[in-house]
Parts: C-alpha cells; sequence; structure tokens
C-alpha cells in the first residue's frame, strides 16, 4: 500500500509541476503586482495556470473580501465588483468561497474590516487575513447564544434558521429579513457590528408576531427572528425596551484577523503540498481535471491568487485539486488554500478578465478575494511605440495616471539620454488625468530615439508616498507603409501586390501576408535592409504553394533594430 502511495505521488510530481514553466508572459498590473500566464503540457493535455503575485497586504495594498451587492443574498460578476470599488481602489482578484446557487449566501465564514457577517464552515478549511498581513488557514467553528429575560439560547446569524430555531440578521444579509411560515420577530433600530467574541447588545425596539418574515432590517440596526414552537415565546422573553445581549464565539478565537472568506481544501502547509486534507468535499469536487482557483502565501509574505482554465481540450484540460497543490508548492507558497472552483473560476483586474472561463462566459459569484491598491496607478500608454515621422501612423502617445486619494503630485518623462519633460506636478484630487506626447523637447526638437518611462510619484493624504512608471519607445526606423492594390485579384497568373515602406535606419525586417487574425499565410521577407525606400511582392500563394483564399488580409512588417521594434500593418483584401 506504501508503495503504491508513493507512485502516485512520483506520477503527480511528473505530470504536474515539472512542466510548469514550459511557457509563461509576466506583465506588470500595477506597482508591485504582476500576472504571469503559464502553459504547461502534461499527458492529459495543455494546462493554462493564471498566477498574480502581489506583495504582502499593508500599507498600500490590502487582501480582503468583497461580497456581491454587499449582501450576503445574491450573486454579482466579479468584474462588476471590480468596478464598483474603481473610486476606492486599483483591484486584481479571484473568485472566493463556494455557494448556494439558489441565493447566492455563501457556504463559509465571511468576515470584512473585524465584522463577523457569516458563521465559518467547521468540516472546510477558513482563511483568515490578519492585521499584520498574514495569511491563516483553519479549521474554524462558531457559537452563538442570545439572552434577554429568560434563559441563554442559541442563534444563527444571516442564515435562516432552522425549525425551532433563532438566528440575527444585519444589514449584510440584505435589506429584510428571510421569509417564513411561521415566525416573529423583534426589531433593534440600533445594535452594534457583530464583532466575534463580543457580548452585544440592544435594546428591542418593536415586536412583529404572527410574521412572514421579510421585515426591514434597520440601516444600523438587527432584526431577530425565532421559528416554530419558539416563535410563540420570543415576544415574551424579549418586549419592547428589553436589553438583548448576543455573542458569537469562534474557536480558534482568531484574534487579530480583521477579513476572512470560507474555501478549502488546505493544499500547502509548512510549504508542502497536502495530499489529502480530510475535509467536507467530496471525490467529484476534488478528483477531475477541471478549473481552480487558490490563495496562497509565500515565505517573504507575497500573495499568490491562481486560477487553472480548465475543461476546454486543446485550450486547458484543467487541474485535480492535488496538482493545485503541487503547482502552489513550486511557485513557493508556504500555506495555500483552494478556493471555490469549476464554471465559477474567475480571475480580473480592474473589472477585466484575465482567464477563460470554461462555459465561455462569466459567472456571476457569492463573494470574492481581492488585492486592492490605493496608490498611484499608471495604466500602459496607449502605443508601445511611437514613430511621429509624417505618415500618420502612431504619431501621438497617450498617457494617464489614476488617483484614488487626494495626492501631490509630479509626472515626468526620462529619454534614453536622460533627458526630462515635465509633464504634470502639483496637488490633485480623485480621478484619471491624461496627457498627449508627440515625441518633441520643450523647445520643439526632435526628442531622441529610444526607450522612455514615463514615471509619476504621489504622496497622498496620508503621507503615503507610492510610485509608478511605463515604458515605451520612440523609433522612426518604420514608416510610410504602402499596399498596392487595396484589391487583389488572385490567379494563377500575373498575381501581384507590392508593399513598400521606408526604413530610416537599417533594420532586421520581417515582412508576412496574415489573415485579418494574424495568422500567418507567408512570409515574403525575413533579411537586414539598408535605410531607404524598400518593397516585397506576394504573389498571392500561400506557404504551401497553393492560391490563397478571397477574403481579408493584411501585410505585416516588422523592424527590429538596436532601438527596439517597430510593427506596421496595411489591410487588403483578395478576390478569386
Amino acid at each position: 500500500m506504501r508503495r503504491s502511495l508513493w507512485i502516485f505521488l512520483l506520477l503527480a510530481l511528473f505530470c504536474a509541476p515539472r512542466a510548469l514553466a514550459q511557457s509563461a508572459q509576466t506583465t506588470v498590473l500595477m506597482p508591485g503586482v504582476t500576472f504571469t500566464k503559464r502553459v504547461q503540457f502534461t499527458p492529459d493535455g495543455p494546462v493554462v495556470l493564471n498566477v498574480v503575485t502581489a506583495p504582502k497586504p499593508g500599507g498600500l495594498y490590502s487582501l480582503s473580501p468583497v461580497l456581491s451587492n454587499e449582501t450576503i443574498v445574491g450573486r454579482e460578476k466579479l468584474t462588476d465588483m471590480e468596478k464598483r470599488l474603481g473610486t476606492a481602489e486599483t483591484a486584481v482578484g479571484v473568485n472566493a468561497d463556494l455557494f448556494d446557487v439558489s441565493d447566492g449566501h455563501p457556504s463559509g465564514v465571511l468576515i470584512r474590516g473585524g465584522v463577523l457577517e457569516h458563521r465559518p464552515e467547521p468540516d472546510r478549511t477558513s482563511i483568515g487575513i490578519g492585521a499584520d498581513g498574514t495569511i491563516h488557514t483553519d479549521r474554524v467553528t462558531m457559537l452563538g447564544f442570545w439572552r434577554a429575560t429568560g434563559q441563554r439560547l442559541r442563534v444563527g446569524l444571516n442564515d435562516p434558521p432552522g425549525e425551532n430555531g433563532y438566528a440575527l440578521f444585519t444589514r449584510a444579509y440584505g435589506a429584510v429579513t428571510p421569509a417564513s411560515d411561521n415566525a416573529s420577530e423583534v426589531v433593534f433600530q440600533q445594535f452594534p457590528t457583530t464583532a466575534p467574541n463580543k457580548d452585544l447588545t440592544g435594546v428591542v425596539t418593536s415586536i412583529v408576531t404572527t410574521s412572514t418574515g421579510k421585515t426591514p432590517i434597520p440601516a444600523q440596526g438587527a432584526v431577530l427572528q425565532a421559528t416554530g414552537a419558539n416563535a410563540f415565546g420570543l415576544p415574551a422573553d424579549a418586549p419592547v425596551g428589553a436589553a438583548v445581549t448576543v455573542r458569537f464565539t469562534l474557536n480558534p478565537a482568531w484574534d487579530g484577523i480583521v477579513s476572512a472568506v470560507g474555501g478549502g481544501p488546505l493544499i500547502v502547509s509548512g510549504g508542502r503540498a497536502v495530499f489529502r486534507a480530510d475535509e467536507a468535499f467530496t471525490s467529484a469536487q476534488l478528483s477531475p481535471h477541471g478549473p481552480r482557483t487558490a490563495i496562497g502565501q509565500r515565505a517573504d509574505g507575497k500573495i499568490l491568487l491562481v486560477t487553472v482554465d480548465g475543461g476546454q481540450p486543446g485550450y486547458s484540460v484543467g487541474m485535480t485539486n492535488l496538482q493545485l497543490a503541487l503547482a502552489l508548492q513550486q511557485l513557493g507558497a508556504v500555506t495555500a488554500s483552494a478556493l471555490d472552483s469549476g464554471a465559477s473560476t474567475a480571475m480580473a483586474f480592474n473589472g477585466q478578465l484575465l482567464n477563460r472561463p470554461s462555459t465561455g462566459r462569466e459567472l456571476a459569484i457569492s463573494d470574492a478575494l481581492v488585492v486592492g491598491y490605493t496608490g498611484v496607478y499608471v495604466p500602459p500608454p496607449a502605443e508601445p511605440v511611437i514613430s511621429p515621422n509624417g505618415d500618420g501612423v502612431s504619431e501621438v502617445e497617450t498617457l494617464s495616471y489614476r488617483l484614488v486619494r487626494q495626492a501631490t503630485v509630479q509626472a515626468s518623462l526620462t529619454g534614453p539620454d536622460g533627458t526630462v519633460i515635465p509633464i504634470d506636478s502639483g496637488p490633485r484630487a480623485p480621478g484619471t488625468y491624461r496627457f498627449t506626447w508627440s515625441g518633441a523637447t520643450p523647445t520643439l526638437t526632435p526628442a531622441t530615439e529610444g526607450l522612455w518611462h514615463f514615471a509619476v510619484t504621489a504622496t497622498d493624504d496620508l503621507s503615503q508616498v507610492s510610485q509608478a512608471d511605463r515604458a515605451f519607445n520612440l523609433d522612426d526606423t518604420l514608416g510610410g507603409l504602402a499596399v498596392r492594390p487595396a484589391g487583389l485579384m488572385l490567379t494563377k497568373k500575373r498575381t501581384r501586390l507590392v508593399a513598400s515602406f521606408t526604413l530610416v535606419h537599417p533594420a532586421q525586417v520581417t515582412a508576412t501576408v496574415e489573415t485579418a487574425r494574424g495568422v500567418v499565410v507567408r512570409v515574403l521577407a525575413r533579411t537586414s535592409f539598408s535605410s531607404g525606400r524598400r518593397s516585397v511582392t506576394w504573389n498571392g500563394y500561400t506557404a504551401a504553394g497553393t492560391l490563397a483564399y478571397g477574403g481579408s488580409y493584411r501585410l505585416h512588417v516588422s523592424a527590429v533594430n538596436d532601438l527596439g521594434r517597430v510593427d506596421l500593418s496595411a489591410p487588403f483584401r483578395a478576390h478569386r
């Protein structure tokens, strides 16, 4: 038996992390936060992992849950959640807890800003974020009790009570209490926020007897609902004017935990992949290859948000939960937990999806885990390369930065020769600020060609300093691309397309005929050219030696030299 287990683990190691870094593309999302799309090839097929690496929470960075529509019930897309957050922070996140598809309420714990808003699932891992930015993965239980004039009684939190039960509903649940066939309710116009492990006392302001639920929940208060046989005794036990004390006790106490979501199973502990966590999940949830989501933390405190695309043969088949554990271990996680997976798996930045959902569309979810950044954000320049050479293509660069807090700003361009061009400075209100640059110095002379940096430093109203930097190239090497004729008749003889272009500097040039979607039909040139007016021709045949089909095409020219790379494309149509 032990030998079989070792063979299984060795096979899993071979199939999961061995090829993890076969292909990877990394981009900077915002200062200190990167996104990497990794492609690994396994015996089961290709697997695509989407990995966000972010600083340890603290200062300008946070890691916290976001609740759909700001209520326990209901669902919302991750991209829409991030758009709601847009005025307060720049955000990247993933789907979080499993949820009830009928009403959207999460299956596990929810703590936001130190306020307990939903109970933990005791047989699954709960993910807590400490005030010091450390992630805690524990199995947590909750006991709730209330008492007024009588004995102490059990009570739930923001979950419909069972038969003959009690539940306290805060505004986090929604606007009204859940419907009930036979209930009574006491209303508190004012009630303390539901911090765990503390006595919470409110005064009853009204009573609703023979209630069917759907009682409005006061914005700063709460409603205690009793069902079944308990509904008859509640008005007497908690009359108007009575002080009611409620306490929700967590075990472990989780002192210092400011945020939490439900998740599981635990997949990395002490830097080692967890083979079997023995949590309340079915084998169908853990074993098949499919989409996956996980949260992890490295030894240096950095956060890992990971999604695995799945259910898409030829693109990404997904992973088993064990393979996910091995992947997080290889990424350096010392602690990690899985989150809700399957069709709900999603990763987004600033309201735009970064992964490819298995159903082909993003699903609405219950809650999310989001890395938020409150410093200055500079998006990538509109043009990766500008060529102010008069041909009307990429003549001007568009730059911008965004603030979510009042700040004093310094923004400038720095060239490859050390030239500094001021762009903006002074106190600025929250908002987005846009600028254009034509590639000239303040004296209107042409700027030096090469790599330029747009850098912004902001000191906000909390004296927090942030910096953001984006690079782009100024390169006049390639310009004046023209294709004749614009409408090409494809015949076995006499077909001739001429593409001409100007090189200001010598360069290695690649010229290709491509479909409108960028599929290469024929390579026309891959050679070095000296400066001057140059041209290439196409006879209408593909690389396979067959006459091309009619349709929309583009002529793509790429020029590479010490200044960088410049690409130009010109569309044309072909007819047969």
